[in-house]
């Protein structure tokens, strides 16, 4: 689209994420430790406080994937469009991958590009 998205909105779904899929996954590898059968509707009182994690963790994830379609409305309301990045020279694109056409024409080069390595000098 070449919109770019709130910096700040990726880092918080990044982490709804990546806290409630180990809240959810964890515990139930615990669980399985501790004796608990797979795919069980009903179990043991004693292990209601790690299903409850669980539990838990899985309403995280679907509070992170929420706030991702959140991001994505967000990216089109916006409009805001991706300029790239600056190298700390201030001369644009800081990477090679970025200077050519993306995808290549075949046989673009009549023979192999080659590159020198500069040295600091301090």
């Amino acid at each position: 689209t070449g919109y770019c998205y709130n910096e700040f909105y990726g880092k918080v779904h990044f982490w709804l994420i990546f806290v409630g899929i180990n809240l959810t996954f964890f515990p139930q590898h615990f669980l399985g430790l501790t004796g608990f059968p797979r795919r069980y509707s009903d179990f043991a009182d004693s292990f209601a406080g790690w299903n409850l994690v669980s539990s838990l963790g899985s309403a995280i994830v679907l509070v992170g994937i929420v706030w991702f379609l959140y991001i994505i409305y967000d990216l089109y309301i916006r409009e805001e469009p991706f300029v790239g990045w600056v190298d700390n020279m201030g001369l644009g694109w800081a990477s090679l991958e970025w200077v050519h056409f993306s995808p290549p024409l075949s046989h673009t080069y009549m023979e192999n590009t080659s590159f020198l390595k500069l040295e600091k000098n301090e």
